[in-house]
């Protein structure tokens, strides 16, 4: 993978945990239970994901569709709900600040949805 950093930037995010989901082979970043983001290596049946390892993350869809536009290592998300995710692989040349910033906005879109409690408690952590 040629951003060694993301596991350790992603769990550097208040309130993140780590799992990996065995039937899926998909390594889990979750804040309080809510998925965030997902890396995994689809095999070659799927398609234009298959042969790459990919991160897949929550996006504002106005903002998926001007990234997919731009960047061709920008695909809607694998296996989630396509308005709603993208799918970044890791194996192209996408911007390690752009990839840093879409890890940031896929983790505050899934805390704005979290109690409000919970986001204090969260922001207490930074």
């Amino acid at each position: 993978m040629k951003y060694e950093w993301l596991d350790e930037y992603l769990l550097s995010m208040p309130g993140t945990e780590k799992d990996f989901k065995l039937e899926w082979q998909w390594h889990r970043y979750m804040v309080r239970g809510k998925l965030f983001a997902a890396v995994c290596a689809p095999e070659e049946k799927y398609k234009i994901y298959g042969g790459h390892e990919l991160v897949n993350l929550k996006c504002d869809p106005r903002l998926s569709e001007l990234l997919r536009v731009q960047y061709p290592e920008i695909l809607p998300g694998f296996y989630c709900d396509k308005t709603n995710w993208i799918a970044a692989l890791l194996d192209g040349d996408l911007p390690d600040e752009v990839l840093r910033d879409l890890c940031e906005q896929s983790y505050r879109l899934v805390v704005a949805r979290l109690p409000k409690y919970v986001q204090r408690e969260l922001r207490a952590q930074t």
